[in-house]
């Protein structure tokens, strides 16, 4: 992943001192997480254990993100394998690893099954990827006490699967997210509406989609945003 020089063509590499720093930051945080791990089994009393364990689940957060940074420096060079996948057992999957981290924070990570499932083509590591860093998105910036809701419907005019997750955070108007999508696939954008984001997250998942032949996009609600993953759907029957 590069910038472009005013010709067109390809010049300095972006990411490669995010993977430098990346690589960097990898060990202090795992230190952290082991270090809450220990004084939480060790603390007193419930507020103590309380703030330990979301020391512990917010480094895990941070170890995710670095871990999506190493990835991308190397989705050029790797060939990831395309299956039929059921994106339901992926986001139960989420639900499950995340639920501690939302519950920690006062919020709550929902998914709606569907009656039939669908499958789609996808390397299920970079699908969790992109969904798991939309989850730690919505975490961010959705009201307390409200629910981060993740669906997933067929757009069968398009022979594609979509997968979203909903927050309830400051809405985005789509004159921002259209500038925003016309760069994402060279560097990261604030997004100005949530002055809190780098746009790091949303370049990531970006990178992960194009890899599998995808797109992100995001849909404006008066409460919040749903940031999607549109994955070409499979022709295999589910046996499910």
């Amino acid at each position: 992943m590069y910038t472009r020089g005013e010709d067109g063509e390809h010049s300095v590499p972006i990411v490669a001192p995010l993977t430098a720093a990346a690589h960097e930051l990898k060990s202090p945080l795992a230190l952290i997480r082991q270090l809450a791990l220990q004084l939480e089994k060790q603390a007193s009393d419930d507020s103590s254990r309380q703030m330990l364990q979301q020391i512990t689940l917010t480094s895990e957060r941070a170890l995710r993100l670095t871990t999506d940074l190493t990835k991308a420096s190397r989705l050029e060079d790797a060939l990831f394998e395309l299956e039929p996948i059921n994106p339901e057992q992926v986001c139960r999957d989420i639900v499950h690893d995340l639920k501690p981290l939302f519950t920690a924070h006062g919020r709550s990570l929902s998914f709606s099954q569907r009656m039939h499932p669908l499958l789609l083509v996808a390397n299920r590591d970079l699908l969790r990827r992109i969904l798991a860093n939309f989850s730690d998105n919505a975490l961010h910036y959705t009201e307390p006490g409200t629910a981060v809701h993740m669906q997933i419907k067929a757009i069968k005019k398009a022979g594609v699967v979509r997968i979203g997750v909903r927050d309830f955070g400051p809405a985005l108007s789509m004159e921002m997210w259209r500038s925003l999508q016309k760069k994402i696939s060279n560097v990261p954008q604030p997004v100005h509406a949530r002055p809190q984001s780098s746009g790091l997250g949303l370049f990531l998942a970006g990178q992960f989609a194009e890899a599998m032949q995808g797109t992100i996009g995001v849909t404006r609600h008066r409460d919040g945003v749903t940031f999607y993953v549109e994955l070409q759907a499979s022709r295999q029957l589910s046996l499910l």
